[in-house]
């Protein structure tokens, strides 16, 4: 082999890249020491842009195409080798092949809830998850800002990064947006786009872009969403009566599949409510069937005088005794009766200027304001006897 032979094998006449990684960002064509010839073939891909780095700085930007390495088509690398036309000399460089295509389905997601102020619910948290894709816009800034000088660099070296971006940016715009936690799934695709514009801007000094940014679900706590489950479940119930009924059948549908999980204490339960419901409907039977006697023996008195069986009314509730609370000394004494509140009051205990607090009152007030407490210090008793 002559030495022209061996010169010629020691250069490399085509440069390319071809990826079925599908997560390689940036991929340095490795020369191994090789130098590249002056009219090599530079072959750059549909998705593709070829980065030229010549002594440590940045030199050319190759979009999709074939290329000749000559000096008519790289001036900023003539320049720098302070080439000629006629001088035809191979040279160093460092070849980076950018991947400009779109990486879909990367995931985003807050690891933390949210504090937020929701109008009808007051503060708050909530939790969200999406997916958004990313493109290089700008290589050489990318190359810049992010690569440097590693010869593979992936997505999962930057997903990070912007991911972080990304909730910091949510929960910006959620906060501020306003929106009800409950009309919020109406709204994602308005919220993703504010969303989406917000964090371009941050993004877009990285040389990159976000084309598409999406809201999959955003959800309450599991405390909060029980919560809100028992609400909706009270507002279908509608009347409440029939849904205790319910309930209790329920229950006891529940106790007799499973005799044993729940022992005597479950069979005991389920007798004890089909007692209840069996007395309930046995005296509602028994109404009905006594206005159905009274109709057919003609009237209240019937036919033969006969008298309709009368049900007992219940007896009202017993009223409720208000129980009250003192303040004295700065902390908060009690609860006291209203006949405990009358021996104090002649006690000297308390006087007309003690605060006092019940349940339902606005706020403490003194004790002369309160009209049921307002008559202990009105009522003084007769002289004693002897005088």
């Amino acid at each position: 082999m002559g030495i022209f032979d061996f010169l010629s094998g020691q250069f490399i006449d085509v440069i390319h890249w071809t990826d079925d990684t599908r997560d390689t960002m940036v991929w340095r064509f490795e020369r191994e020491g090789h130098e590249i010839k002056y009219g090599a073939k530079l072959t750059v891909r549909e998705g593709q842009a070829a980065v030229f780095v010549h002594e440590g700085q940045l030199a050319d930007v190759f979009t999709p195409g074939l290329y000749m390495l000559e000096t008519n088509n790289m001036p900023i690398m003539t320049s720098l080798q302070h080439w000629d036309h006629g001088f035809k000399s191979p040279f160093k460089s460092e070849i980076y092949f950018v991947n400009t295509t779109r990486f879909n389905d990367l995931k985003w997601g807050t690891k933390n809830p949210i504090m937020l102020r929701d109008p009808e619910f007051g503060p708050t948290r909530i939790r969200a998850f999406g997916t958004y894709t990313v493109r290089i816009k700008d290589p050489a800034m990318f190359m810049t800002e992010i690569v440097g000088t590693d010869g593979e660099f992936t997505m999962d070296e930057i997903s990070y990064q912007i991911r972080n971006i990304i909730v910091q940016a949510f929960s910006r715009v959620i906060a501020g947006s306003g929106i009800p936690v409950l009309d919020m799934a109406a709204n994602t695709a308005d919220l993703g786009r504010m969303i989406a514009a917000e964090i371009s801007q941050i993004v877009a000094g990285y040389g990159i872009e976000i084309p598409e940014f999406y809201i999959e679900n955003i959800s309450l706590p599991p405390a909060v969403e029980e919560a809100l489950d028992k609400r909706t479940s009270m507002g279908l119930a509608g009347d409440l009566g029939k849904f205790t009924q319910y309930s209790a059948a329920e229950a006891m549908t529940r106790a007799a599949a499973n005799p044993e999980g729940g022992g005597g204490m479950g069979a005991g339960l389920g007798m004890g409510m089909g007692m209840a419901m069996a007395n309930q409907m046995a005296n509602q039977m028994t109404g009905q069937m006594g206005g159905q006697m009274a109709g057919r023996m003609g009237g209240p008195q019937g036919r033969w005088g006969a008298q309709p069986a009368a049900q007992a009314a219940p007896p009202p509730p017993p009223p409720v005794e208000h129980v009250w609370h003192i303040a004295e000394g700065g902390e908060t004494k009690g609860p006291f009766s209203k006949a405990k509140l009358g021996r104090m009051a002649t006690s000297g205990e308390i006087t007309r200027e003690t605060y006092v607090w019940t349940a339902g009152q606005d706020g403490w007030k003194r004790a002369e304001d309160v009209q049921e407490l307002a008559q202990l210090f009105t009522i003084l008793p007769p002289p004693p006897p002897g005088t």
